[in-house]
């Protein structure tokens, strides 16, 4: 991806459609714990954060790792790492959420003190 956005909103949808992204490689990887031959798939984005510079992006991108969609080298799979991932990046969803609220609050509050 080329496009970085500036814009603090944008920021937060680009970390909140990436987190999305990666919680469907994991829970792929969960339905596909059966499957012979199957690899693992993550998907690790700070190479994105990490233009980004700010604080959030920074701890974020120092969590999940460089850029892209991955086959990991490890063969096996485990339900428990799996579903641990999950909940990892789950909070992080929420962060991120939480991230967003807070750049919609200070926008309203700037808007009803200049109006």
């Amino acid at each position: 991806m080329s496009y970085l956005p500036k814009d603090p909103i944008q920021k937060s949808q680009l970390m909140l459609d990436l987190i999305a992204n990666r919680q469907e490689a994991i829970s792929g990887n969960i339905a596909n714990m059966d499957t012979p031959n199957y690899v693992r798939k993550d998907i690790e984005f700070s190479q994105y954060l990490n233009t980004m510079n700010g604080s959030l992006e920074t701890k974020l991108s120092q969590k999940l790792g460089p850029s892209g969609v991955i086959e990991a080298k490890q063969q096996t799979l485990s339900v428990t790492d799996e579903l641990a991932i999950m909940q990892k990046n789950s909070m992080l969803y929420g962060v991120a959420a939480k991230h967003l609220t807070s750049i919609i609050t200070e926008m309203k509050t700037a808007i009803n003190v200049g109006s």
